[in-house]
């Protein structure tokens, strides 16, 4: 989780990403930073994520981001 924080903050520093449950809908990632964390994600964790898992639901907190992560390496 550390790892993923590191890049949330590297990537939008002002965002309280541990508290915040509302990262897309509260409109705090937008989608180039999507897209930007995505791929420091893939190359981070060495995995890949398929297009069906680029929902809001996955991305609105860094809970939901880690669990898709773990779901992923565990594919």
């Amino acid at each position: 989780m550390d790892q993923l924080l590191d890049i949330l903050e590297e990537l939008k520093p002002e965002v309280d990403f541990e508290n915040s449950e509302d990262l897309i809908d509260g409109h705090k990632l937008d989608s180039l930073t999507i897209l930007s964390l995505i791929s420091e994600i893939e190359d981070e964790f060495d995995i890949s994520i398929p297009a069906v898992d680029i929902v809001p639901d996955n991305f609105n907190s860094a809970k939901k981001i880690y669990a898709l992560i773990e779901r992923l390496e565990e594919e």
